[in-house]
């Protein structure tokens, strides 16, 4: 029978972390009558010296997960809530100074937009247009996100969006690529290019000396300018659509050194309406087949000149 000769080897603890996730927290300020919302889902993730608590089971460093729920809570409250970025921020900190086994505190967060309704005078009877200050309709068009990553001395801040669907009816072609035995895919001159981004950008703010960027409007401008890239490129690629996306980005906002895009072709197809009699022309305006897989995926990190990457390339990981 034979014999491990191998001696036993010890077992020990990697990377961990722990924490309360998915706290969805909405908070009204009132101006007045006029109302405003801010609909966040927090995720918070802590590591330290948790080495005995995996061991040995003691608790004595740990803060419990519903303590970091109702801190999450209580500093809505207390502080209320600027922004995504600076909400986390306050966070990051309290739980990395306050408690001295903590020496990393990660904020991850989403934040649902929301729109103002405009009344009407005929629905406004009983309280009239001029009052309406306080009805919301969902906004659809994606879901804004941050990361934020406090060790006690730096800080790492990753922004972001996620389901912004996106399309350009012409220009856009897709041809000259290589053709094998298995090509079956026709040149296109005049094709949709459509696709549902999702971005991260990591901002150059490090530590507490440094002016902290406006995030309210880093997002709204950074935002702008990733549209109006994808708008504005001729596009013979959907990789070169993606690096202009990200070239406008770094020129524009000084604050952003890398950006990372994943991006779906969501391909249309033309629709053969021969058997019909019918003439399927892109330029009198055609009908597409939408199919939603398998779909291209298209993925890149574009970076200021002489900076170094550290958005992961999953993003599904962050």
């Amino acid at each position: 029978m034979a014999v491990n000769s191998h001696p036993s080897r010890p077992v020990v603890l990697g990377q961990n972390q722990y924490g309360k996730a998915e706290n969805r927290v909405v908070k009204i300020t009132r101006d007045g009558a006029t109302h405003h919302i801010k609909d966040l889902n927090v995720s918070v993730a802590l590591s330290g010296d948790m080495d005995e608590v995996h061991y040995s089971g003691s608790n004595a460093n740990v803060l419990p997960t519903d303590t970091t729920k109702n801190t999450v809570f209580a500093f809505a409250k207390e502080y209320g809530i600027e922004s995504a970025e600076q909400f986390g921020i306050h966070l990051a900190r309290h739980f990395v100074t306050s408690q001295e086994p903590i020496h990393r505190a990660r904020i991850r967060i989403e934040e649902y937009a929301w729109d103002r309704i405009e009344a009407s005078d005929a629905s406004s009877k009983f309280i009239g247009a001029d009052e309406v200050r306080h009805s919301f309709v969902r906004k659809g068009q994606e879901t804004r996100l941050t990361q934020i990553t406090y060790d006690g001395s730096s800080w790492e801040v990753v922004s972001g969006l996620k389901d912004l669907v996106v399309m350009n009816s012409t220009n856009s072609e897709f041809w000259g690529y290589v053709k094998d035995r298995y090509t079956t895919l026709p040149e296109a001159y005049d094709r949709i290019l459509a696709t549902e981004v999702a971005g991260r950008w990591r901002f150059n703010w490090s530590d507490d000396e440094q002016k902290m960027p406006n995030w309210e409007k880093s997002y709204e401008q950074t935002r702008k300018h990733l549209l109006q890239a994808f708008a504005e490129t001729y596009s013979l690629s959907l990789q070169q659509t993606l690096y202009q996306m990200g070239a406008r980005i770094i020129n524009h906002r000084s604050e952003i050194d890398e950006v990372r895009f994943s991006l779906p072709n969501k391909h249309h197809f033309l629709v053969d309406l021969e058997p019909f009699g019918l003439k399927n022309d892109t330029a009198e305006g055609a009908v597409y087949f939408a199919a939603d897989r398998p779909y291209g995926l298209i993925e890149a990190t574009i970076l200021r000149d002489g900076c170094e990457a550290r958005i992961p390339v999953d993003l599904t990981n962050l």
